[in-house]
Parts: C-alpha cells; structure tokens; sequence
C-alpha cells in the first residue's frame, strides 16, 4: 500500500472518529452521559477469553457458561505466582464463594459488565452511577474532596475531564470482590483507572485500568463498549438479591 493510500485511509478513521463524538450529546460543555447503559459480554464469567464451560452438574445446561472472547488486552492477567495458584482455588471453589453469590456489592470495574444495565445521572460536581445488582451505587466526585475516609465496597471514586473521555480514578476498595465468577481477583491496594469515551450518541467506549502491586507484576487493561438501553419502556430495577443468597451464607446455622 501507498503512503498516499495509507495517508487516505488514517485521515477518513479520523473523520468517522470525529464525527461519532460530535453526534453524542453534549451537558455543560462536556459530553452528556445520562442515561441507561448495559454491557453485551460474557466478561462476567470470565474476563478473559474462553470456551463455554459446565455449570453445577445438577443443573445441566442450565447455569452453564457461554464462551467468550475476553476483555483484557493481550489475553493476560499478569498474576504474581502465589497469586495465580490462589485464582485456580478461587475458581475451584466459585460456585459458593463468588461474592456475587452471596450478593455482597460487585466493586469496580466488574459492577459495569455485570448482566444488568446500570444507569448514570451525571451533575457539573458529582456524577451517580446506580447498578441494579445488590442495590450499588458510587458518587463520581468532580472536585477536589481529598482522600477516601474509608475503604469501601464500590470504592473512592474521585474524577476529571480529558477532552471528551471522563477519566476516574476508584481507590479505597476492600478485597473482598472478585472481577468475575472465574475467580480473578485482587488485594485491597488496588488502584482502578476507567475511562468512559463516547463514540456516538448510543454507545460509550469503556476502559479500566488496573493496578495492584500486592497481586499483579505489572498493569493490566480491559475495554468494551457499553449500549444505551433504547426500549421505549427500558428503566432501572433493582436487583435486591439479599433474600436468594440467606441459605448459603447462614443455611448451616439452623437448627437441624
């Protein structure tokens, strides 16, 4: 090819490019993320590529994991050694002790992937996400509020513009969350850097990455777009899964 063509080629991508977020609305200056937004993977039963696997035997094919293609770049979670030999236990043991099973908050960046949209009500100095699954929910803080006074479920979720992509920066989250059911996971010095860039007027392209001396060699990133949900009668419902997961976690207490 060319250096004409190849010059013809990279200046129409950056047409296209330019025009998907100048077609996406605008709120104060700044690109308009209100609304209702779901992901369409399989990312929450692993996020990184595999093949579609049995679910608990009792269930058949119900229950039963579809393949997917991954969302972490490169295909690798840079584990340190003893971490990735305790995401093989994690992953051996994930059908009771997932914290998705027992409904404890998903933590960032899995409560964006989960099978359930999730809806952003954005504001010049605070931006509320609101996720269906166990009633979650995270304050974006636009200025300057200082550190976290502690650490968090959903986290410390402090943010900025940088031209039209909303870069936040989630710190102060416990351990006790898992990034899907396949058992990955981290410490509680993880440090999440998501970036949400609209590319048109119906779907934001998502990036997270993350950082975590404790667990991983190195940083790592995921990405995948998320949708506006665009049924004529599409809303937020929560998902209040406290009373589905009361026999796993305290089942053994009753009295026989």
């Amino acid at each position: 090819m060319g250096k004409a063509a190849l010059a013809a080629i990279l200046l129409a991508l950056t047409a296209i490019q330019i025009g998907a977020q100048a077609s996406a609305p605008r709120l104060a200056g700044h690109p308009n993320l209100n609304g209702l937004w779901q992901a369409m993977t399989e990312a929450n039963w692993d996020i990184v590529a595999h093949a579609a696997r049995p679910g608990p035997p009792q269930f058949g094919a119900l229950f039963s994991e579809p393949a997917g293609v991954g969302i972490v770049e490169g295909n690798e979670i840079p584990y340190q050694p003893w971490a990735a030999e305790k995401q093989k236990a994690n992953f051996k043991n994930r059908w009771t002790a997932d914290p998705e099973a027992k409904c404890y908050m998903p933590g960032v960046p899995r409560a964006t992937y989960m099978p359930f949209p999730f809806q952003i009500i954005q504001g010049d100095k605070q931006i509320v996400i609101a996720y269906a699954f166990a009633s979650a929910s995270r304050i974006v803080h636009m200025t300057d509020v200082g550190e976290s006074p502690a650490d968090a479920w959903m986290g410390w979720s402090r943010a900025k513009w940088e031209g039209d992509t909303l870069v936040v920066n989630v710190t102060n989250q416990i351990e006790d969350t898992w990034f899907d059911r396949a058992g990955n996971f981290h410490s509680e010095q993880l440090n999440v850097v998501e970036r949400y860039t609209p590319a048109g007027e119906n779907v934001i392209q998502y990036e997270a990455t993350m950082t975590d001396p404790k667990v991983f060699t190195r940083p790592w990133k995921i990405s995948l777009p998320l949708y506006r949900r665009l049924e004529k009668n599409a809303q937020f419902l929560e998902f209040k899964c406290v009373p589905f997961s009361e026999d796993l976690i305290y089942g053994h207490l009753r009295k026989k």
